[in-house]
């Protein structure tokens, strides 16, 4: 078995974490939808989709 060293030499994939966070945030909030299916809008306000398109627009 190998186990990656204490010194801090392990890889990050900040973008995987990034989707867990999502994921996760997205859980919580279909468990306080209560029996309640999320709205496309409620999904798209949870992962930020609004803010995301208007950093992209704002970059070009």
């Amino acid at each position: 078995m190998h186990v990656a060293p204490v010194g801090g030499t392990a890889v990050q994939d900040y973008v995987a974490l990034a989707e867990i966070e999502l994921c996760g945030e997205l859980i919580i909030a279909a468990s306080a939808a209560h029996e309640e299916r999320l709205s496309l809008q409620s999904i798209d306000e949870v992962l930020r989709v609004a803010e995301e398109r208007d950093a992209s627009a704002s970059r070009r």
